[in-house]
């Protein structure tokens, strides 16, 4: 772990204000996050003027108002609360992960025994597999995790040949109706072996170096970088290993993006689980100082590096943004891009993200034909107006 990690960690974990650390660790695009003395919001006019994020709430859905991005890390009580059965209580004191199925060795883990084994941490940030512009993409976060190895895990296990499949399921139960049968079933998503067994993922009981939140899945949910957040499985009971693919509601109805695709030179409807996080930008602010204004956003994709973003504005040239260097592989990427002489009038800016294959943002009428509400990754323009 860098120098550079460990200070904001430490940071993270005595206390201070995020801004009073950008300060104190001279790293000045986060001083650039929050609002400076003379600066003024200039409003979205594509938003409502009274739009506001709810408050945090049991069985209530919670999102940002991602104009007020202000840190690097999200902060636990405002990261986007998804949750699809009910929001149990486990606890940590009685609680045990049970690694079942296709294993040379099924375990039964207690909350300390999985804090005993080799530590890591990383940054990473996701957004829900249906956020979009309709809730200004407030389903997002940003936060430092911390857990322990979930392939080292599986090694010491010792998946059994044939055994492909790695089910994650939590302590969160609901009723189901399927044909008109009615049935209860605990929330569920799996993996390939290969993608369970990749270095960055991981058990976490921390977020943001305090244990994991009652909302965000306590005392242990699964993490991994570079997926959609319907993958981090939260409240995790049991790990199993099976020679078949898992089709529970959230793998097989549900999570799935429908796509038409060129299969062979043919036409087809795909159906696929949302799991890789797609390369996706938005603007979500624009304060004004003096005669400049700063258009800043955020970048999420799956960890592959990224070559630049982009800021147009009114359909002009493509213009560099400037990336937060903060940014790891796995977190959000915070950009700024200084507009100067802004001329009084309706204006529209839009960001795009481009990776180092070269892979760009797509605009909205380049998008895939998909009828379905997942993956919103399309280029989001959004209007002000310069007084």
């Amino acid at each position: 772990m860098s120098e550079h990690d460990n200070s904001r960690r430490e940071a993270l974990k005595s206390g201070l204000t995020l801004s009073a650390f950008a300060a104190t660790a001279g790293l000045p695009f986060w001083s650039k996050l929050a609002f400076a003395a003379g600066e003024e919001l200039v409003p979205f006019t594509d938003m409502p003027a009274d739009f506001t994020a709810p408050p945090v709430a049991p069985g209530a859905i919670h999102y940002l108002d991602s104009r007020a991005i202000t840190s690097f890390y999200t902060p636990n009580e405002d990261f986007y609360i998804i949750q699809h059965y009910n929001q149990p209580t486990v606890d940590a004191a009685s609680y045990r992960l049970k690694l079942t199925g296709m294993v040379d060795k099924p375990m039964e883990l207690s909350l300390a025994d999985i804090k005993a084994r080799p530590k890591m941490e990383i940054d990473a940030g996701f957004e829900c597999g249906g956020n979009s512009e309709r809730l200004f993409q407030g389903l997002i976060g940003n936060a430092r995790w911390g857990g322990t190895s979930l392939g080292a895990l599986l090694r010491e296990a010792g998946v059994q040949s044939g055994g492909i499949e790695v089910v994650f399921f939590g302590h969160d139960r609901g009723p189901e109706t399927i044909r008109d049968i009615n049935v209860e079933q605990s929330f569920g998503r799996s993996m390939h072996i290969s993608d369970a067994m990749l270095d960055d993922v991981m058990l976490a009981y921390e977020m943001n170096g305090e244990a994991l939140p009652l909302y965000h899945g306590a005392p242990l949910r699964l993490l991994v970088p570079g997926w959609y957040g319907v993958a981090n499985v939260k409240w995790l009971g049991q790990i199993h290993v099976q020679d078949t693919r898992f089709m529970g509601r959230f793998m097989a109805r549900d999570y799935v993006t429908l796509q038409k695709t060129v299969v062979g030179g043919e036409e087809r409807w795909e159906e696929r689980s949302v799991t890789r996080i797609q390369l996706k930008s938005s603007i979500v602010r624009v304060p004004k100082a003096g005669n400049g204004h700063n258009v800043m956003g955020f970048v999420l994709n799956d960890g592959t590096p990224l070559r630049a973003v982009e800021v147009s504005i009114d359909g002009g040239p493509w213009q560099a943004a400037t990336i937060d260097p903060a940014s790891t592989k796995y977190s959000w990427k915070l950009f700024n891009y200084t507009w100067n002489n802004a001329t009084p009038g309706e204006h529209t800016l839009v960001s795009r993200a481009v990776d180092v294959n070269g892979k760009v943002q797509l605009t909205p009428d380049a998008m895939p034909e998909k009828p379905t509400r997942w993956e919103n990754y399309a280029q989001f323009p959004r209007k002000v107006t310069i007084s």
